[in-house]
């Protein structure tokens, strides 16, 4: 079970969306959130869950997901400290459309929704960026569905492993992504199973594009792996 712990202003100071709001703002705002602490693998919104709060991730990083009758993952994408996510249903009254799950031990900062939508009302500089990052969401979902579309499973998992290269951080024509990502992980970020990305990756070490060493996976030729992705 999450434990509940004491607001801090001090806290709210890495949110995105609050910044630059005065020290006596952010007091307020603290007092308003309903604070908790999350330990990894605790879940944080259930999809269809009636609550309607902000959440604002003040440490940690957290997953959202979404899991299909059979259980099937999918992975929408992985917030980090100073970023939020509910502000869907805290704007339209609805239930959650997905699931969010810490990934590490998290604090988040729960902002109910009258709250979130006078903060919106009084402060223009926090609804303009509410604004664009809703629009953000829109574009990358758009792009999603194309990709899901018109790319085959080894396109969308070489495009994945280059994003993972490029993060990690390159050198020449290599790349060391480490730890290795886990085949369920990739499977849930590229809609597909855990089996066919194996067989995808097993692919990829054969034809010289992949390679393991330890815990950590190695792009031997990152070339290549450009020339997979449309």
């Amino acid at each position: 079970m999450p434990r509940t712990i004491q607001p801090s202003s001090l806290g709210l100071r890495t949110i995105d969306l609050l910044q630059d709001l005065p020290v006596s703002r952010l007091d307020a705002i603290s007092q308003q959130c309903d604070w908790r602490h999350y330990e990894a693998g605790q879940p944080l919104v259930a999809r269809d869950a009636a609550d309607r709060d902000l959440h604002m991730i003040v440490s940690g990083t957290v997953r959202v997901t979404s899991y299909s009758e059979g259980g099937r993952e999918t992975s929408f994408r992985d917030l980090q400290a100073g970023t939020s996510y509910g502000e869907v249903s805290a704007l339209d009254g609805l239930p959650r459309s997905v699931d969010v799950v810490a990934l590490t031990s998290a604090v988040i900062a729960s902002l109910p929704p009258a709250a979130f939508r006078a903060l919106l009302r009084d402060e223009w500089m926090v609804n303009e960026r509410v604004l664009l990052r809703l629009t953000d969401l829109v574009r990358r979902l758009t792009g999603r569905v194309l990709d899901l579309s018109t790319q085959s499973v080894q396109q969308r998992l070489c495009a994945e492993l280059l994003r993972l290269s490029l993060a990690a951080g390159t050198e020449g024509n290599t790349a060391r992504i480490d730890p290795a990502p886990r085949h369920a992980d990739l499977a849930s970020l590229v809609s597909t199973y855990r089996e066919q990305v194996t067989r995808e990756l097993s692919a990829l070490v054969k034809q010289g594009v992949l390679a393991k060493d330890g815990s950590a996976l190695l792009v031997i030729d990152l070339q290549r792996l450009r020339s997979l992705v449309p």
